[in-house]
């Protein structure tokens, strides 16, 4: 499922450039997340970047773009075609927060 910025953003600005799809940018009130371009990290990191900085906790899964590592798996790769991406089967555990251990 994609990020989305909820409306306790306190428009910082933190999130922005921690984002490796350039999904997130500045609105009118707060900043705004396109979901065409989020993958929620997948392929970059064990953790949604935005999640990690942002000081007030606003960006959240958005439960109106819910979606599969496949999914955001492929987004991702479609997004970046000049980088080497291994297949999903043997994608490591830190480059997915659905591989992480839980517990």
């Amino acid at each position: 499922m994609a990020t989305h910025i909820t409306a306790e953003c306190i428009n910082c600005g933190a999130c922005e450039p921690e984002c490796p799809n350039e999904a997130i940018s500045e609105g009118d009130d707060l900043y705004v997340i396109d979901p065409d371009l989020c993958t929620e990290c997948v392929g970059f990191h064990d953790h949604e970047a935005c999640q990690a900085v942002c000081p007030v906790e606003c960006c959240l899964p958005d439960p109106e773009h819910v979606e599969s590592e496949e999914v955001l798996y492929e987004r991702a790769k479609r997004l970046h075609d000049d980088k080497p991406w291994p297949s999903l089967d043997v994608l490591s555990q830190d480059l997915s927060h659905f591989r992480k251990k839980k517990g």
